[in-house]
């Protein structure tokens, strides 16, 4: 029998803890923690080089990693919270392991670190996407004439909307689009989905309670919103569709209602060239008059 040294265990243990990098992906992060003489680094484009680096190292080497975007100020109150002296790199590894389970995180797959910190910036704004619109829900109340709690009953109907809104789409991917005009920020979430050939539709489970969230907001305080869907499978035509939100149900946008959102830039207002193989439509029914401006005979809101 092979003897294995203690070393060559250790070294093979290593191959299977998983780390985090806690990434500061802009300037002024990276310049904020310049304060901690611990913190070595001086030039930020050297810090990303070295780092990126050290992901390829650690990806040959066998070994996951996932990135986390670093913030200082959450940093410092972490610090102060917990006690520990901020500058140490020990205190940074104790926060760089929090991100970890609740921070803004995405796994490093070879991927060069100009795809990765964009795809990080977006999970770090879904992420406060969901938390803002979560907490804004939990704090509406309940119904003054029913009892019952409008951020709950919002969600069920969102919910059942997005369900239904799923299963009407054709074949194929779909990418739909829920927009809500909240202060002080308008709020947006995306959902993919795509159907498997025995007709059963594949997402990923945490884009779809943020967007049921989003969309429960919109409905819970009937603010202006919209959503719009884009259908796409091989040998056929896209199809672009969609509704506004109007009370706690949806009404559908016309085919020129569509045609126009997409075809004006949303910051110049000017038209641009519409897409060739892009059929602009009117929605499918989704049933219950939820559909058509109307409402299902269960869970209004009064």
């Amino acid at each position: 029998m092979a003897h294995t040294s203690h070393q060559d265990m250790r070294r093979f243990l290593r191959r299977e803890i998983a780390g985090t990098i806690g990434l500061l992906a802009d300037e002024h992060d990276f310049t904020a923690m310049r304060r901690y003489r611990s913190f070595t680094f001086d030039d930020h484009t050297t810090y990303l080089d070295q780092v990126e680096a050290l992901l390829r190292t650690r990806a040959e080497q066998g070994t996951h990693t996932t990135v986390a975007l670093f913030d200082p100020e959450e940093y410092a109150e972490f610090c102060t919270e917990t006690g520990l002296e901020p500058d140490i790199p020990s205190s940074r590894t104790r926060f760089t392991a929090e991100l970890a389970a609740t921070g803004a995180a995405v796994p490093y797959e070879g991927q060069p670190l100009t795809e990765l910190v964009p795809e990080l910036i977006d999970e770090a704004v879904r992420k406060a996407t969901w938390e803002y619109a979560t907490t804004l829900l939990a704090q509406i109340g309940t119904c003054a004439c029913c009892g019952e709690d409008i951020g709950r009953t919002s969600f069920a109907r969102a919910t059942d909307l997005l369900t239904r809104i799923l299963d009407t789409a054709a074949p194929g991917e779909r990418h739909l689009v829920c927009s809500v005009s909240s202060k002080p920020q308008a709020l947006v979430a995306v959902i993919r989905a795509e159907q498997d050939p025995d007709g059963a539709t594949r997402l990923d489970e945490t884009e779809a309670l943020e967007f049921a969230t989003v969309l429960a907001l919109g409905i819970a305080t009937r603010s202006p919103g919209g959503l719009v869907m884009r259908t796409s499978a091989p040998d056929t035509t896209d199809r672009v569709y969609g509704w506004r939100l109007r009370g706690d149900g949806l009404e559908p946008l016309t085919a020129g209602e569509v045609f126009d959102a997409y075809c004006t830039d949303v910051m110049s207002g000017d038209l641009v060239s519409p897409e060739s193989g892009v059929d602009y439509c009117t929605p499918p029914d989704l049933g219950d008059g939820l559909g058509h401006g109307g409402t299902a005979s269960d869970g209004r809101l009064h």
